[in-house]
């Protein structure tokens, strides 16, 4: 079975920038400890993984849909640094060094791409891995398409399936948006019903299957339950509708685009050279090696990279 990995690339630099030291910048000066933690990321990525196809998304602004019909949508997250969107450009180099193809849209967030790619995938018979942290994600899940949350760079990773994504957080995939609709999401503005917490809404989640379920038995609620519901009826199903996916956008690239071939090693490897990458290198070697066979290059030029490797950021790896 084909696999595609799906990489939602906000939430991939995020976690770069936060795990790796600021302080790491090139001789020159450039701030870099963002492109790091990405391309640490991603190399763990290509030798857990192995995918057939890969595809990064990303989102590309402030007007999406979901902005257009809620303007305080997402208000209230903290400022990200200005030294973390110049790094941007940088990462989108990066990705485009390895051949990786990405797609972003101002109507749409990250988290609909995954949604659509993902669910035509599964339709094609391919198995999916979507990497991500974002819990809209998880009502994706299913024996074949599975979250996985980064931890440790990459290197244990945490996997959820539908099981798993009941078991994490006691509601099915299909009752994520609606769980969402009971007790908000403060990351995205969502206040959904007040003084309905997690608890709370998993329990009525269990006894009544959804949003709907729940308000077609609001005299089967306990009286305190059944006030807050009331109250905040409309707010509850806006804040499910917000926490709903699209999964039927206009593919930008066909699953044929996205289909990996060899890795550009060689022009990675002047990249991270460039980067002052030495540690990645080596890795990047190991890559090639692992997967096939294949040297990038001579003995003495190892020798060099080896050489020259001590002073980036191995040792920060364990901070990802």
């Amino acid at each position: 079975m084909k696999h595609l990995v799906l990489v939602d690339g906000h939430h991939l630099m995020y976690r770069a920038y936060w795990a790796i030291p600021r302080t790491l910048k090139t001789r020159a000066g450039e701030q870099t400890n963002a492109v790091f933690g990405v391309a640490s990321m991603l190399l763990n990525i290509m030798q857990r993984e192995q995918p057939d196809s890969l595809l990064f998304c990303f989102d590309a602004g402030e007007e999406t849909f979901r902005h257009q019909e809620n303007d305080t949508y997402k208000d209230g997250r903290a400022e990200t640094p200005d030294d973390f969107y110049v790094q941007i450009p940088r990462i989108v180099e990066l990705i485009e060094t390895f051949g990786i193809p990405h797609v972003s849209d101002s109507q749409y967030e990250a988290d609909d791409f995954l949604c659509t790619y993902a669910i035509e995938a599964e339709k094609q018979g391919m198995r999916v891995t979507i990497v991500t942290g974002d819990k809209d994600c998880f009502q994706l899940a299913n024996k074949n398409i599975r979250i996985a949350i980064p931890h440790k760079g990459y290197m244990q990773a945490e996997y959820l399936d539908d099981k798993g994504v009941e078991e994490k957080f006691g509601v099915r995939p299909d009752q994520v948006a609606s769980y969402k609709g009971l007790c908000g999401d403060s990351s995205d503005n969502l206040p959904g019903v007040l003084g309905i917490g997690p608890k709370t809404a998993v329990a009525l989640l269990q006894d009544y299957g959804s949003l709907t379920g729940i308000y077609e038995h609001l005299d089967d609620i306990k009286p305190s339950w059944r006030k807050k519901l009331e109250r905040d009826r409309d707010q509850a199903f806006f804040c499910e509708r917000m926490a709903e996916l699209v999964c039927d956008i206009a593919l930008p690239l066909s699953l044929q685009d996205i289909e990996l071939s060899n890795l550009p090693y060689g022009d990675i490897a002047t990249f991270f050279t460039s980067m002052e990458f030495m540690a990645l290198t080596k890795r990047l070697q190991a890559l090639a090696d692992s997967l096939y066979g294949q040297r990038i290059f001579t003995g003495q030029e190892q020798l060099a990279i080896a050489g020259s490797a001590g002073g980036d950021s191995g040792e920060q790896l364990s901070l990802l």
